[in-house]
């Protein structure tokens, strides 16, 4: 059978990231949609590393092939760091982003500068097929905008304002995202594990 990464997720924004900052492995990284795999996962998990490594087992047993799986959200200082791991569930599943982001903003409304402090975070698992896993993580420190901009990125990137650069991570480029981005640390941080163990396998 032929080497290729499962990624346990379904959302097409997250698949693009994946696939450009992993494109480099040379071997084909597909989401579990794309492998015909199809299950509910309970992310009962108490951090977003739990989650990650939860998901990427349960894909794993219905693979035999090298599984990635990421858990990601924001914490908002001011909000006790809520959404948090249940940053994708926040506020309903179904509840769109636009809705979610401007109740965020609403939340710090009289707040400024380091009051609206934020981050994202992200932690990626992977389970290989000999039954190896490994964990890496990445964190954007930021701050919460006073009002969403930029069309780029997804979910709360319209919102999470970079002061470093005056904008949000939805007004930067794709390719200056993934070089700095929660989920770029991440899995960046993951691809030298990830090459030591194709390497082995050639």
């Amino acid at each position: 059978m032929s080497t290729r990464i499962v990624f346990a997720t379904g959302n097409a924004g997250k698949m693009r990231e994946i696939r450009e900052i992993l494109e480099d492995l040379g071997v084909p990284v597909i989401s579990m949609k794309e492998a015909g795999i199809s299950t509910d996962i309970v992310e009962d998990g108490k951090t977003f590393a739990e989650n990650a490594l939860i998901k990427a087992r349960a894909v794993h047993e219905l693979c035999g092939d090298i599984v990635l799986a990421d858990d990601s959200g924001l914490e908002v200082d001011a909000m006790d760091k809520a959404p948090g791991i249940y940053s994708a569930r926040w506020m309903g599943e179904e509840t769109p982003y636009e809705v979610k982001n401007q109740s965020i903003i609403d939340n710090l409304k009289g707040l400024s500068g380091a009051e609206r402090s934020a981050r994202f975070v992200c932690a990626v698992a992977a389970v290989f097929p000999d039954g190896q896993e490994a964990q890496t993580l990445g964190v954007i420190e930021g701050q919460i905008a006073h009002q969403a901009a930029g069309a780029g990125g997804f979910g709360y990137d319209p919102i999470f304002y970079l002061p470093e650069r005056g904008m949000t991570t939805a007004e930067i480029t794709e390719e200056e995202k993934n070089a700095i981005s929660h989920r770029g640390q991440a899995l960046t941080a993951m691809k030298p594990i990830l090459k030591e163990w194709l390497e082995k396998r050639v």
